[in-house]
C-alpha cells in the first residue's frame, strides 16, 4: 500500500461556481534549495487578485491533516502542530514572506481580463520522499501563502521511503487539486510576473489547448541550440516539428491548460517512474486526440539548468523509441508515406533510422539522399543480424534528386546554415513533403 500524507489549508474562500481557479501543480525532489525562489515568483504574479493580497486577520483557520484512515483537525496552524518542527526552530531557513502591496498596488496585481476579480489561484505540491529540508520549507510556505495571501496550499508526501516519479507526483497533485485551470511548474524554475495571466487569457480561447510560453534560459550560456530552436519556432510548426530529439515543442514547465485537456487522457501523466519522458508521452497523446498547440510568444518563465535536473534521468534512446514509434504509427503508415519515402542522410543518422524501422516500414525506403560525393551514386547494404544475410540495398542520390516525401534525419543549426539551404532549395512543405526526425 502507498503511504501519502496530505496537508491542506481546508478554510480557504470557497471557489463559486462562476470562478476560475487556477491549480499551480508541482513535483518536488530534494528542491529545498530552491523553494524560496519559485514561491515568491508565484505570488508576485499580476493575475493574483486583491482578493488573496495581505488579509491576516481572516487567516486563523484550521488545518487537516490526513494520513491514510485517520484524519486530525488542528486548530493551531504551526508547524509545531504539524509534526515538523516549531516556527522558532525554523527561523533560520523559512521562508519570510515577501513585504505586503501597497494600497495603490493592488489594481496591478489583478488578471487583464474582463472577469479579472473571479480568477482564483491555488497551490498544489507532490513531494516524491524528498530527504533534504524541503517538506519543512513547503509547511512555512503553506502558513505564508494562507496568512499573507489567502492562497489555499496543498501538500502531497510520498512516505514509501521511494521515489514514485515526476508523472506519479503530478496525477497526484492534479487529483487533490479543485481547479479547472492547470498550471504546471518545475520547483527549480521561476515565474515572470505576467505568466498566469497571459497564458491563462490565450487558455480562456482555447479551451482543447496547451498553452506553452517562450522562456529565458538560466544561465544564460546553457543549451543555446535548444533555446534558440524552442523560442523561435514559428506557431504553425508547434504541432509539425515534433519529432525533433528536443522533446514537446514547448517546455512542460511552460504548459497550461484546461483541466479537461488533462481529463481527456486516460491514465493522466505516465506513471513509469524514473527515466520516462512523461512531458512527451502526454503531449503526443493530446495531439493524437486532435488537441491544440499555442504559445504565448513572449518569455515568462526564468527556466534553469543545471546538473540535479530530473531530465537527465532519461535517456536519449527512450526518446529515440517514443518518438519512432509515434511517427510510424501516425505518419508512415498513411499516405503519401505508405507508398514509399526516402532518407535524407546516408551517414549515421540515417542508418540508425533505417535499422530501427519496422521491417514493412523497411520495405518503402525507395532512397537515401546525401551531400557527400563519398556516398553518392553507391548503396546502403542493410545486413540482417537474425537471417544472416543481406536484405535490402538502397540507392543513394545527390539531395537535388530525391523525391518527396522525405524522412529528414540532419540535426538542425550545426552547418552554418548549408543543410537548411539545401533543404530550402527544394522548395518543400515541412509536415507535408518532409518530416524532420532529429
Amino acid at each position: 500500500m502507498i503511504r501519502l500524507m496530505s496537508i491542506s489549508s481546508t478554510s480557504m474562500p470557497k471557489v463559486q461556481e462562476a470562478d476560475d481557479l487556477i491549480s499551480v501543480i508541482i513535483t518536488v525532489l530534494n528542491g529545498a534549495k530552491w523553494i524560496d525562489s519559485c514561491m515568491k515568483s508565484i505570488v508576485k504574479q499580476t493575475a493574483v487578485p486583491q482578493s488573496q493580497q495581505s488579509r491576516m486577520h481572516e487567516a486563523q483557520t484550521p488545518f487537516v491533516l490526513s494520513n491514510s484512515s485517520r484524519n486530525t483537525t488542528m486548530t493551531s496552524p504551526t508547524l509545531t502542530s504539524l509534526g515538523v518542527a516549531n516556527t522558532t526552530s525554523l527561523s533560520a531557513t523559512s521562508p519570510s514572506p515577501p513585504p505586503h502591496p501597497a494600497p495603490e498596488a493592488t489594481s496591478s496585481m489583478r488578471v487583464a481580463s474582463k472577469a479579472d476579480s473571479m480568477l482564483q489561484i491555488e497551490i498544489c505540491v507532490f513531494d516524491d520522499c524528498s530527504c533534504d529540508n524541503t517538506f519543512k520549507l513547503l509547511c512555512s510556505w503553506q502558513c505564508i501563502l494562507r496568512d499573507s495571501y489567502r492562497i489555499r496550499m496543498h501538500i502531497e508526501k510520498n512516505e514509501t521511503g521511494k521515489t514514485k516519479g515526476v508523472g506519479y507526483g503530478r496525477n497526484r497533485a492534479i487529483e487533490a487539486s479543485r481547479g479547472n485551470y492547470l498550471c504546471f511548474q518545475d520547483i527549480d524554475d521561476e515565474m515572470l510576473s505576467e505568466r498566469i495571466a497571459k497564458q491563462y487569457a490565450l487558455a480562456k480561447e482555447h479551451k482543447n489547448a496547451i498553452i506553452g510560453s517562450k522562456f529565458i534560459r538560466i544561465p544564460s550560456n546553457a543549451t543555446c541550440r535548444f533555446t534558440n530552436w524552442a523560442n523561435n519556432l514559428s506557431s504553425d510548426k508547434l504541432t509539425i516539428q515534433i519529432y525533433t530529439s528536443n522533446g514537446p515543442t514547448i517546455i512542460m514547465p511552460t504548459w497550461m491548460c484546461h483541466r479537461e485537456v488533462y481529463n481527456r487522457i486516460k491514465g493522466g501523466f505516465s506513471e513509469e517512474g524514473q527515466g520516462c519522458p512523461e512531458d512527451l508521452i502526454f503531449f503526443y497523446k493530446h495531439l493524437d486526440n486532435q488537441g491544440v498547440i499555442k504559445r504565448v510568444d513572449e518569455c515568462l518563465l526564468h527556466y534553469r539548468y543545471h546538473n540535479e535536473a530530473t531530465t537527465f534521468t532519461v535517456t536519449a534512446d527512450t526518446i529515440w523509441h517514443i518518438r519512432l514509434k509515434h511517427l510510424v504509427d501516425n505518419i508512415l503508415q498513411h499516405k503519401p508515406w505508405s507508398e514509399g519515402f526516402s532518407i535524407w542522410n546516408a551517414g549515421k543518422q540515417g542508418r540508425k533510422f533505417f535499422r530501427n524501422l519496422p521491417e514493412k516500414q523497411k520495405q518503402r525506403v525507395k532512397t537515401f539522399c546525401d551531400v557527400d560525393k563519398n556516398k553518392i551514386n553507391k548503396c546502403y547494404s542493410y545486413y540482417d543480424c537474425r537471417s544472416r544475410q543481406q536484405t535490402f540495398r538502397i540507392p543513394i542520390v545527390h539531395f537535388s534528386e530525391v523525391q518527396p516525401p522525405i524522412v529528414v534525419c540532419m540535426k538542425l543549426d550545426l552547418t552554418n546554415g548549408a543543410f537548411e539551404m539545401n533543404l530550402q532549395s527544394l522548395k518543400l512543405v515541412e509536415g507535408k513533403d518532409y518530416i524532420l526526425f532529429t
